[in-house]
């Protein structure tokens, strides 16, 4: 194979498939008679399936720990390290910047395009921002095989008005009993005497939709546990949220009443064969499944929620065989039946197209513009499209992450 190339896909192409016959020698003859490597989430799963099934750790961070205990981050790292010792003679490299900061990114980059200067490399890559610089030709599946797409640069992301309807109303209004919803002054955490927040003062008001950012490792997911009341790190701490302090005798499920919360990691915790309706039916009961039979207004607005999605007339299709981007949507509405003073996207958009991602935003765009529900989106990425109000930005230090207000 001359030069290196990615191939363009979406989230409705079967990755999997398409990367076992690449493999095989059976998309790219130039590659069938070389040993490759597939650096991919596909690798990193089975290494973490074999640690727990054997307790042997085959490829541990830079840290020396195990796949299984380590961010999404730490084992991309660790991954591209064990491929490289390997000497393969090609690299399959699957979505290499999912879940990586900006700096991670960057290293991440310079390591393949280094590979890239003795073997070849192929990208598979469902964000035109993600091709590598160094790519020379750009594929797309095509059956069982791929097509060169000839005009790459002009190729123009499909871009629509899909939720023309209204957001539906809420089932019962789910008091906030404040406008204040979050409130932190000088919060500092930290564990095993590393300090992770230092000083954080933050305020998140009724309505108003925040971006959370910095870099892995930076507390995201720290601040994301003190709100959600999954931290004990919380008490004596001058934290409010909804206008209670925390400690005051406030259980977790009461806080979580007032929350819908989604990440992209919940996609795997939903394994039942349930209808798409069923689905967002259980929003109303917080739970995963449906136990109980809804009420005639509970299906009167699970059946907007599907004409707004525009997923009435396939209800009762199975939610498993929708697309990655599809189930995202309906989980938002899971989440968003009850209009909770405030919705949490963590990470939401890892793993999406470039046509998902704009669905997701405009969805994301319609529930800040007609509800009262405040949204806090959590990622490192500036996902094009979505239109925040507000910028609350990490920054690392030794002495733990300062926060700083952007607007």
């Amino acid at each position: 194979m001359k030069g290196h190339i990615a191939i363009y896909i979406s989230n409705k192409d079967d990755k999997k498939s398409l990367i076992s016959r690449i493999l095989q020698g059976k998309v790219v003859n130039e590659l069938s008679d070389l040993k490759g490597a597939l650096f991919s989430e596909i690798t990193i799963n089975k290494f973490i399936e074999e640690e727990k099934r054997h307790g042997i750790v085959d490829v541990a961070t830079a840290n020396n720990k195990s796949l299984t205990t380590s961010s999404e981050g730490e084992r991309k790292k660790a991954l591209i390290k064990h491929i490289v010792s390997t000497e393969p003679e090609y690299l399959i490299a699957d979505n290499i910047f999912g879940n990586l900061d900006v700096e991670a990114q960057y290293q991440m980059a310079s390591i393949i395009k280094t590979l890239s200067k003795t073997i070849p490399i192929v990208q598979i890559a469902n964000r035109k921002g993600e091709i590598l610089s160094f790519i020379d030709k750009v594929y797309k599946p095509k059956g069982k095989s791929i097509e060169i797409i000839s005009d790459f640069e002009n190729l123009i992301t499909k871009s629509s008005k899909l939720f023309i309807q209204d957001l539906p109303k809420p089932y019962k209004e789910v008091s906030a009993n404040s406008s204040s919803l979050v409130k932190f002054n000088k919060v500092s955490v930290s564990y095993f005497e590393k300090p992770i927040i230092k000083d954080i003062s933050w305020e998140i008001k009724e309505k108003e939709f925040w971006h959370l950012k910095g870099p892995n490792g930076s507390g995201k997911s720290t601040i994301l546990s003190l709100i959600t009341g999954d931290n004990p790190k919380a008490f004596n701490q001058d934290i409010h949220l909804f206008g209670i302090k925390k400690g005051s005798g406030e259980s977790v499920w009461e806080i979580k009443k007032k929350i819908g919360y989604f990440t992209s990691e919940m996609l795997q915790g939903f394994k039942r064969s349930d209808t798409i309706e069923r689905m967002i039916i259980s929003g109303f009961y917080d739970s995963v499944g449906l136990y109980k039979y809804p009420n005639e207004s509970q299906i009167l607005l699970t059946h907007q929620w599907l004409r707004l999605l525009n997923m009435f007339d396939v209800k009762d299709r199975n939610f498993q065989t929708l697309s990655s981007g599809h189930k995202r949507l309906v989980l938002i509405a899971r989440a968003m039946v009850k209009h909770p003073p405030l919705l949490i996207l963590d990470e939401p958009t890892n793993g999406l197209d470039d046509y998902d991602s704009i669905i997701f935003a405009e969805l994301i765009n319609k529930i800040a513009k007609e509800s009262n529900t405040a949204i806090l989106y959590v990622s490192h990425r500036q996902e094009i499209g979505l239109n925040p109000d507000f910028i609350y930005e990490l920054i690392p230090n030794k002495l733990g992450s300062s926060g700083e207000r952007i607007t």
